[in-house]
């Protein structure tokens, strides 16, 4: 647990978290233009992230008992090192909370994450229109890899894949 400048706290993400996380979560599909693609429950954020076998983990800033910013992550493997690394999938700030630091302890407690199991690597997208928030990983050092893009199989196209087998 790291305390803030603000007297704000950050932790790891706890059983009763559900709903400040999935609030996040809304917010940052509104933000990213998408306010209807959230499936997601506080049932089924408490089975991900607190049940017997966690796949997923999340790192919470909270004051007062609200939920302000989250990193959501899980573990990644790569061939080329041998090694985990940390795949960011989700980094929120409420908008009146920006500028109050959440997002850099965040992305810290996640560098320190990597540095203190020896994973290499820490990754995450943005979308490319985004600028607010690619200025802010490029003051950090995130570098973007242009050389690769995401692909993703769903829906439709996931059942038919499945079929080729």
């Amino acid at each position: 647990m790291t305390d803030l400048q603000d007297g704000a706290l950050l932790r790891p993400a706890r059983a009763g978290d559900e709903g400040g996380i999935l609030a996040c979560i809304q917010a940052l599909a509104d933000y990213e233009r998408e306010p209807d693609a959230v499936d997601n429950t506080a049932e089924m954020i408490a089975g991900t992230l607190f049940g017997d076998d966690p796949r997923a983990f999340a790192f919470v800033v909270e004051k007062e008992g609200e939920i302000r910013a989250i990193a959501i992550w899980f573990l990644t493997y790569s061939t080329w090192t041998g090694r985990h690394g940390i795949w960011l999938e989700d980094l929120y700030v409420h908008q009146q909370y920006r500028s109050n630091g959440y997002g850099v302890a965040l992305l810290a407690a996640l560098a320190a994450e990597c540095l203190a199991k020896g994973y290499p690597r820490l990754e995450w997208t943005v979308l490319d229109w985004n600028e607010p928030a690619i200025g802010f990983y490029r003051a950090l050092g995130a570098e973007a890899m242009e050389e690769w893009t995401t692909r993703r199989v769903t829906g439709e196209a996931l059942t038919a894949l499945a079929a080729r087998g």
